[in-house]
């Protein structure tokens, strides 16, 4: 082993062990009973690949951790590629956490995570699922020379159901109170639903609500310039996205590199489960003709 090989297993080692100190420093400062998942839930992981030199950086949704994107990334690993699935600050932990978070902290989180897979490979594929799939976008919008394409799955350009439309008047009335000094009526959270409540908070900050928000309105503005392959996935039938959201994400992209897959499914979480093969099938499809 040469000398550069020794220097990128040590580096990419050591960058996941200060990454797994964080989360368990992390989670003990925010720890709560009945919120907070057990460790292996919210641990950044990676599944590395010895004969690729391609690799996946996998992101998670919002009030979600790593574990949500393992099933879909254990397909990937399959498939021969490297695959790591960074923590989103705030997250794996509990809510309490999550509602100190700005979306530029789960940004610097996924910026922290290509310093990984890049110790590992050469050719890198950004991809994301909800929140995560934004994330995505925003990423090969900013730094396109890092990513051979983006895979952004169920991006949250807006959000459907009554608990998301009463989050908007609950952060109205958040504004309010903040701005007559009456703090102590501010609702920090709201219920959340889940599909997979092994994972994900069952409570969410109204201000992470607000931060996706700001977030897919900066990407949805920049769209036109997304400049590598793109890979747009989204559920018809989405309870918590409108269905809607994959579409346009799609037609605002001007590059011709462009795809985009609809799943027929009537649940937000289709990168768990039996589904998740069907999503995969379009993705193995669109990485083949990327990278033959």
């Amino acid at each position: 082993m040469n000398q550069t090989s020794f220097k990128k297993i040590s580096d990419y080692k050591e960058l996941i062990k200060k990454e797994v100190l964080l989360f368990k420093k992390d989670y003990n400062a925010f720890f709560k009973i009945n919120q907070s998942k057990p460790k292996k839930i919210g641990k950044p992981f990676l599944l590395k690949n010895k004969l690729s030199n391609t690799g996946i950086l996998l992101i998670h949704g919002l009030m979600a951790a790593p574990e949500e994107v393992r099933e879909i990334g254990e397909i990937f690993h399959s498939k021969g590629y490297s695959v790591y699935a960074p923590r989103l600050a705030g997250h794996g932990t509990s809510p309490k956490d999550l509602s100190s978070k700005k979306y530029s902290d789960w940004i610097e989180s996924v910026d922290k995570g290509y310093e990984v897979i890049k110790n590992i490979c050469d050719k890198i594929i950004i991809a994301g699922f909800s929140t995560g799939g934004g994330i995505a976008l925003h990423q090969a919008l900013t730094k396109p020379e890092k990513f051979e394409a983006v895979i952004s799955i169920s991006a949250p350009l807006k959000f459907k159901g009554f608990s998301f439309h009463f989050t908007e008047i609950v952060n109205y009335w958040n504004l309010l109170a903040q701005k007559k000094g009456i703090n102590k009526f501010k609702k920090i959270y709201v219920t959340n639903h889940p599909d997979n409540p092994h994972i994900n908070y069952t409570s969410c900050p109204v201000s992470s609500i607000k931060e996706v928000r700001a977030l897919m309105k900066k990407v949805y503005k920049s769209l036109p310039m997304l400049s590598i392959p793109s890979l747009i996935i989204q559920a018809k039938d989405d309870p918590k996205v409108d269905g809607k959201s994959g579409r346009k994400i799609f037609a605002k992209i001007k590059n011709k590199y462009k795809q985009y897959q609809e799943i027929d499914f009537n649940k937000h979480g289709i990168v768990r489960g039996k589904i998740k093969n069907k999503v995969y099938e379009g993705i193995d499809k669109f990485l083949n003709s990327i990278l033959s």
